[in-house]
């Protein structure tokens, strides 16, 4: 019988004894065994902190994408492995798609991040303070990739998007990875590693894999860990409370298993797009993936006086629903992922019933198409009702990790946000409708409890990723019941492994620290003109300070006429009178472009390929005719910029800090941040 393995300390080995059985959900048969039995934990964490995170923190985030995004296509190589091992977990095609190509698709995301990053190992964090009245003390804020292990301990539903869009978001980070799937489908988990491993992509230490019990590994970390976890509430909270956890204040991020919602509004009824909208989104989330998902809608609130059409319409649609082995193509639901979790789901359902009626399936049988309903982890959709929302708490308390859900009336939208609220707080909750007050006063009195909020109508509907899809740059999370924590995000997601630490000093100090020019350090003598300087040639600190103009009436007139902004201030004859101007005053714009024409080199052909853009453009104070102006130009930033094909030009971008100054020099008359693409040398 097969015997997976742990890929630890550089190698895979197995653990021992023969381990914990593992079964195709489908068939019921043994697929393979696993076991950590002898594994020392200490080693593994030890491994990943002084050969992975090393080897990661050398790395830049540009690097680090670049590699993310290598990883992401080398994967994609291998997807019909892939599926062929997920249908194994009872998934159906489609459920696999989201695990796998999903999953992937979270590499490819994180991997864009690298461009909202510097060419460094760290990177400052919001904006500079000025703390002096001379200019000379300032601070800001600087992130680094904390110096040891990120440790996920993942669900089952999702062997492959679990672990991808955690280790997605630490790898960009500059953090080692171990990763512990959960047991009953880890075998999933470990084809997938075993290809990352075999790509050789990351460095060595940089992803390890245990297939089976964590064992003692917590009793091991320390503050620069982050452990995330992905389950139940129940399991999240002693994993939360561990000594090691609670001594070393290490950062934990929890996402657990809620009852999430979805509002019916009060605007919609039959005939209109957002009713068959509401019932497709129902059908979709109670039998995707059998209902196995932490984002699934387990609660329902419908207007009162719509219930019955609402649950006859919900019971045609899942009537439809082929259920069966998922290798056949008109099965569009599989099983569960194992007979134990079937067990579970039916004492959940149990206890649901108690309080509420059901009104479609029957948890202890099933008509299934190519299996066999016993010896594979299959259960019928449940649809439940609870008539008495507000006195019948089971439905807010009870999650039955499967098909089922529970429709429950509400009177008014106060109602349905106090109903949505009971659940103590949740991953997701969405309201189907065509009116946006409704969906404003749903949003506003409801956000508190979910960490994320869907609003669907006609306009949206096709194109919207559904109640259920997590997104890479929004965060995965929520209050409460769901864990408090936040996963994914975007750049929210990589700070939760990085430190966070103020800086402070002199301009100049924190300019060399961090390599982004801060306003007023001093600037350097680039001994040319810097768009002379190739982007490899240009040092950040390269400033000049160029030659003076006199800002006319008549300037402002032409530049009137040729924009087309007569704006009164613009305007020579205007009274201004009870105005902010005492004359006329010069087009911010104006002064920008003649900014431009003081800083740009001459008429011959530079290594400045493009203007790519202006950032944070702000005109601090009017400039009247007869004012003198002159620019500090200054090298603020360089990024790279990959090739889109392989005979582009090679080129960075640099972004330079223009200061519009007058004869007074303070304040300044204005400020941008201007982009420009600039050639580099050749490969």
């Amino acid at each position: 019988m097969k015997k997976l393995e742990n890929y630890i300390t550089g190698r895979w080995i197995s653990g021992d004894g023969d381990g914990q059985p593992l079964y195709n959900a489908v068939t019921g048969e043994i697929i393979a065994h696993t076991s950590t039995a002898g594994v020392d934990f200490a080693s593994v964490i030890s491994y990943a902190r002084k050969t992975g995170n090393p080897a990661l923190r050398k790395l830049g985030f540009h690097e680090r994408g670049r590699r993310l995004k290598a990883l992401a296509l080398f994967l994609r190589d291998h997807l019909d492995k892939f599926y062929a091992i997920s249908y194994q977990t009872g998934a159906t095609k489609a459920d696999s798609w989201v695990d796998i190509e999903g999953g992937i698709g979270n590499l490819f995301a994180n991997a864009s991040l690298r461009r909202r990053f510097p060419d460094q190992t760290f990177c400052i964090d919001g904006e500079a303070h000025d703390l002096s009245k001379n200019h000379t003390f300032m601070g800001t804020h600087i992130l680094t990739p904390k110096e040891g292990v990120a440790i996920h301990i993942n669900a089952f539903n999702f062997p492959v998007w679990g672990m991808l869009e955690k280790i997605a978001v630490n790898l960009l980070a500059g953090m080692p990875a171990i990763v512990k799937p959960a047991t009953v489908t880890s075998f999933l988990t470990e084809a997938v590693v075993r290809e990352i491993i075999r790509s050789g992509i990351f460095p060595e230490g940089a992803i390890q894999l245990v297939c089976g019990s964590a064992g003692d590994m917590l009793d091991h970390v320390d503050s620069q860990d982050v452990v995330t976890f992905t389950g139940s509430a129940s399991t999240g909270l002693k994993l939360r409370s561990h000594p090691a956890v609670l001594a070393g204040s290490v950062p934990f991020t929890m996402e657990a298993d809620s009852l999430n919602c979805i509002v019916l509004g009060g605007d919609v009824v039959p005939g209109k797009p957002e009713w068959e909208i509401f019932i497709k989104e129902v059908k979709r989330e109670m039998t995707a993936k059998a209902g196995q998902k932490c984002t699934a809608i387990r609660r329902i609130f419908v207007p009162e006086n719509k219930m019955e059409d609402v649950w006859k319409a919900i019971t045609g649609a899942l009537s439809s629903t082929s259920i069966g082995n998922p290798l056949n193509e008109t099965v569009r639901m599989g099983s569960l992922a194992g007979q134990t979790q079937r067990d579970e789901v039916r004492q959940q359902v149990n206890k649901l019933l108690v309080s509420s009626s059901l009104l479609y399936g029957n948890p202890d049988d099933v008509d299934v198409i190519d299996a066999d309903a016993k010896k594979g982890a299959f259960i019928s959709p449940l649809l439940l009702l609870n008539d008495s929302p507000f006195t019948n708490l089971a439905t807010h308390e009870v999650e039955a990790f499967g098909p089922v859900s529970t429709i429950m009336p509400y009177k008014n939208m106060d109602e349905a946000i106090e109903l949505s609220r009971m659940g103590r707080g949740s991953l997701v909750s969405s309201i189907v409708t065509a009116d946006p007050k409704q969906a404003r006063s749903y949003v506003t009195g409801a956000a508190t409890h979910h960490g994320r909020i869907l609003v669907l109508d006609a306009s949206c509907a096709k194109e919207s990723t559904g109640h259920g899809s997590p997104l890479p740059l929004l965060v995965h999370g929520g209050p409460g019941r769901a864990g408090g924590g936040e996963e994914m995000g975007g750049i929210r997601g990589v700070k939760h492994y990085l430190q966070r630490t103020a800086l402070q000093g002199s301009p100049t100090m924190l300019t060399e620290i961090t390599d982004v020019y801060q306003p007023y350090a001093l600037g350097k003598d680039p001994g040319k003109h810097p768009f002379t300087k190739d982007y490899d040639e240009l040092v950040i600190g390269d400033q000049i300070v160029t030659a003076k103009r006199v800002v006319t009436s008549q300037d402002i007139d032409q530049f009137a006429d040729l924009s087309g902004d007569h704006f009164y201030a613009h305007i020579r004859d205007t009274d201004f009178t009870g105005t902010m101007f005492e004359q006329q005053v010069a087009h911010g714009y104006l002064l920008m472009s003649i900014a431009a024409g003081l800083f740009v080199d001459g008429y011959e052909k530079n290594p400045v390929l493009l203007n790519y853009g202006i950032d944070e453009l702000r005109f601090t104070k009017p400039v009247y005719p007869g004012t003198e102006i002159f620019v500090r130009f200054t090298c603020k930033e360089k990024l790279p910029n990959d090739k889109k094909e392989e005979d582009d030009i090679n080129r960075g971008i640099v972004k330079w800090y223009v200061e519009i100054l007058d004869t007074t020099e303070e304040p300044m008359v204005g400020v941008a941040t201007i982009l420009t693409m600039v050639k580099r040398k050749a490969n």
